[in-house]
């Protein structure tokens, strides 16, 4: 895989920035507030298929909302912008990859990528799933047609893989989903084959959140409006969890994408 136009640290920051994937983002400070109260309040739809082992309260979650994606701390600070700190971003990056990188150094691992959000994150996973694949991984693709109620629709939706990423689709098109059902249907698959669960997954939403509640080694992207894998990385159960803007626009995700893969390759 080439990675000669991957960018330094500071040409990826000001990237960064300058296409809001982090930085000023377009997520806004009621939408992340919101969000932070429904995740204290349990509500299933933020938790993404994890279950919290501590208290949580929504000052507990803005707290570690600033502390690992750089919102901005002051609870008093109600409406307007928020933020995502492009370093904090850039370094979780470089954990990611050392994660990606010391699993695909053994022998023969098993990986598994999902995305819920396929208008935005699906280019960076489908790059991943390549260089692992490239890398000489098992790329596994359990449930696939496995069919899902759509809460509200009226429909199904079903399990489909593009070049081994997971997403689900409505039999029209690929859907955002922050669900946890479609993973730990394709996890429970994987043991009742006798096959076992993956070396590592990588994904967001509710695909790295089941991974990451059933002792699977998992590593995901989150926005600012989405803590649950902030808190599940506090908890031990997400391995790193990378804070951005999560639907920009996907060439956007390009220079970060050739950064990523380029930091997993020198640690191989």
């Amino acid at each position: 895989m080439n990675t000669a136009t991957a960018p330094s640290r500071e040409e990826l920051r000001d990237h960064l920035i300058r296409t809001k994937i982090a930085g000023d983002v377009a997520t806004s400070r009621e939408n992340n507030l919101d969000h932070y109260r429904s995740l204290a309040a349990r509500d299933p739809h933020y938790m993404f298929g994890l279950t919290l082992e501590g208290e949580w309260s929504y000052r507990d979650i803005l707290a570690l909302m600033a502390k690992s994606a750089g919102v901005v701390a002051d609870p008093g600070h109600r409406s307007g912008q928020d933020t995502i700190d492009p370093d904090r971003t850039i370094d979780a990056l470089d954990a990611m990859a050392d994660r990606v990188a010391a699993v695909l150094g053994r022998d023969d691992p098993r990986v598994l990528v999902a995305t819920g959000h396929p208008t935005g994150l699906l280019t960076t996973h489908l790059a991943l799933a390549r260089l692992a694949n490239e890398r000489g991984a098992t790329l596994l693709s359990p449930g696939e047609q496995r069919a899902f109620a759509s809460k509200g629709l009226g429909r199904k939706r079903r399990i489909r893989y593009v070049d081994d990423v997971a997403m689900l689709d409505d039999g029209g098109a690929l859907v955002h989903t922050h669900d946890a059902a479609p993973m730990q249907a394709m996890l429970a698959e994987l043991s009742a084959r006798g096959e076992g669960a993956p070396d590592l997954v990588i994904a967001d939403h509710g695909w790295a959140g089941a991974a990451g509640e059933a002792g699977v080694e998992t590593v995901g992207f989150a926005d600012s409006n989405d803590p649950a894998l902030f808190v599940g990385e506090a908890e031990g159960k997400i391995a790193v969890t990378v804070p951005l803007d999560d639907n920009v626009l996907p060439r956007h995700y390009a220079p970060m994408t050739r950064y990523l893969v380029s930091r997993v390759l020198s640690g191989l």
